[in-house]
């Protein structure tokens, strides 16, 4: 069985200058394909809640669905870092509620690690949470959770904001932080300035990592395609071509073949 990550891993490929590979994943095949591929930290992130539940927003999205999804991305790691990310209201309301919450990731579904959105204004809950033994991973810049404050999904440009934001994460215990939606020269300043990894999304190449959605990567959503969002694979086409092949063949007869009867 090969070596489990860990939050100590990411610490060492930092200071290796190892690139640390993050992807999304929501259930366990594609956890488990990615895992063996060679993923080092799967995020179960509350994207779910527009890639698999077809919202508009990540905002929708309850503690018990994300537990639940946990629970299976972590039943397909093997090697890689399960990461739980803690959805809107899980964590702001209070300090003793964040701090549950934040553990029932650890107790029920198997993840290593939660993730929150904020540097400076959540760094009681940083704190709070890795006093209590549960790892943080603190996320800056464009926040999903933050939409409608932050007047939609812009690039953030504030840099001395930023690394503020940063550097509090880093002071409250976070052991590493995503950087969202970021000018690569930003994102590069707060990198050199810190000790704990970043893992860049839209942030250009000069981070720690880099974290895409699985969907994205692989081509099964339609649409619009992110600037930063590289596809890899086609495999919503594959997919289409599947499933046509399939009803054509049913309705001709041609399935179940002989060798597909009993």
């Amino acid at each position: 069985m090969p070596q489990a990550v860990t939050i100590k891993t990411l610490m060492d490929m930092k200071q290796k200058q190892t690139r640390i590979v993050t992807l999304t994943a929501y259930d366990y095949p594609f956890a488990r394909i990615a895992d063996e591929a060679g993923v080092d930290v799967l995020l179960v992130g509350d994207s779910l809640g527009m890639v698999v539940q077809g919202g508009a927003s990540t905002l929708g999205v309850t503690m018990d669905e994300m537990i639940y999804h946990t629970g299976i991305v972590a039943r397909g790691a093997k090697r890689a870092l399960v990461v739980g990310d803690m959805p809107f209201l899980s964590y702001q309301v209070s300090l003793s509620e964040a701090v549950y919450n934040a553990g029932r990731f650890l107790k029920e579904s198997g993840a290593a690690a939660v993730k929150l959105e904020g540097g400076a204004a959540v760094v009681d809950r940083i704190k709070a949470m890795t006093d209590a033994g549960i790892p943080v991973q603190a996320h800056i810049g464009l926040t999903p959770q933050s939409v409608h404050q932050l007047g939609g999904y812009r690039v953030q440009r504030n840099e001395e904001r930023l690394l503020l934001d940063a550097e509090a994460a880093e002071s409250a215990g976070a052991f590493s932080v995503v950087l969202e939606g970021i000018p690569g020269e930003i994102a590069k300043s707060i990198t050199s300035a810190l000790k704990i990894p970043t893992i860049g999304i839209g942030a250009g190449r000069d981070c720690d990592g880099q974290v895409l959605v699985l969907h994205d990567i692989l081509g099964l959503n339609a649409g619009h395609v992110p600037k930063f969002v590289k596809q890899y694979a086609a495999l919503r086409n594959d997919a289409m071509q599947g499933i046509e092949s399939f009803i054509r063949e049913v309705r001709e007869g041609a399935f179940p073949g002989d060798e597909h009867t009993y």
